[in-house]
């Protein structure tokens, strides 16, 4: 069992917004590669997030040669795939979010009350970030075997989001345990499969629960599969976080754009994850309020034909109709054989003052 266990789940904030169990799912769009080399776009996605319900965008701090090699040896080309034929230099050199248009980027989040934050790939980007006030800091599931690259963001005493995919119970546990080691006091994890895209089948969304189990934090969803469905499915069994790439428009192409929603796929997104936490509610049984109207329309013990006083009742005089004003249906046994106290007319709801 992880060294962490034993904790029970509990939630911190990201600026003023509380996350954790018994909060509304905190959703966040991934920028990621999705501006396509175009910071206009890259803001106008910032401002579609905000637009769609989103409490945050999150975007990637990376230089090529911080994590790669500009190389073209055995092991640094795509072999297959989504990004087939691409130099892993070239390919995250596509994909990486301009330095310049980070300030950008947060600036206009806070002017839209959105929050902003970033993956960093190495310590330069921690910094980096630090500077610009980031909020929380995101781990990708690739780095979430380096521990110094988490140390350094733990060390920054902000929140930290850890993506899962890959690794396993170990690893997981390496990595929470390098962050509290950190002085990381608020982490949290994402289930993920780091497939693109992932197929519903491979989600196996019942780690979740078993995540927050072993670890005692709050557990989200990184999710990279096609539309909306297993995000929502994800906050039925508990997840507190759902990240999901966003795009201006799929047709418009760009390396992530095939698992990315567009504008109004991610307010869907939203409305239904949070409409499904809503949902979830606390063990109840009777009626909600809301069903208070409804109990006229239940089934009852009704006089159907008219009787005399004295009459013995049959089943040919009182049956259980709707709607619900007479005797609840399991006392008809009870009532069959009875007297009338008094002439029963056709339409009376039964009660035990009618009959002897």
């Amino acid at each position: 069992m992880p060294e962490c266990s034993q904790r029970r789940p509990s939630g911190f904030r990201i600026g003023n917004r509380p996350i954790g169990p018994g909060q509304p799912p905190y959703i966040v769009a991934e920028l990621s590669a999705n501006h396509n080399g175009n910071l206009d776009r890259a803001l106008a996605i910032v401002e579609a997030a905000k637009d769609a319900g989103c409490d945050a965008v999150k975007l990637q701090t990376l230089a090529p040669e911080a994590i790669t090699l500009d190389y073209d040896g055995p092991g640094f080309m795509v072999c297959g795939g989504r990004w087939d034929g691409y130099r892993l230099y070239d390919l995250y050199r596509e994909a990486q979010t301009p330095w310049p248009w980070h300030e950008a980027l947060f600036r206009r989040g806070r002017e839209l009350g959105l929050h902003v934050f970033s993956a960093p790939f190495d310590a330069h980007a921690v910094a980096f970030l630090a500077g610009l006030d980031a909020p929380a800091y995101k781990i990708a599931s690739f780095e979430a075997v380096d521990l110094p690259l988490i140390a350094a963001a733990a060390g920054t005493g902000r929140p930290l989001i850890i993506s899962t995919g890959m690794a396993d119970l170990g690893e997981i546990t390496d990595a929470v345990n390098a962050a509290r080691n950190a002085g990381a006091a608020d982490v949290a994890l994402l289930h993920c499969v780091s497939a693109y895209p992932a197929s519903a089948e491979d989600a196996n969304l019942r780690t979740i629960p078993h995540l927050a189990d072993a670890f005692g934090v709050p557990v989200g969803l990184s999710d990279h599969t096609l539309g909306t469905a297993v995000a929502v499915a994800a906050v039925s069994l508990g997840a507190c976080i759902i990240e999901k790439h966003m795009t201006l428009s799929r047709a418009e192409g760009g390396l992530d754009a095939e698992f990315s929603l567009e504008p109004a796929e991610m307010a869907a997104l939203v409305r239904d994850c949070r409409s499904a936490w809503a949902a979830l509610g606390g063990v109840h049984y009777g009626r909600a309020a809301s069903e208070a109207n409804s109990m006229t329309f239940r089934r009852s013990l009704y006089v159907v034909r008219d009787v005399s006083r004295g009459q013995p009742l049959t089943g040919e005089d009182v049956r259980s109709i709707r709607p619900g004003l007479g005797l609840k249906p399991k006392h008809l046994e009870a009532v069959l054989g009875r007297r009338a106290r008094q002439d029963l007319k056709r339409g009376t709801p039964l009660d035990w003052w009618a009959i002897e």
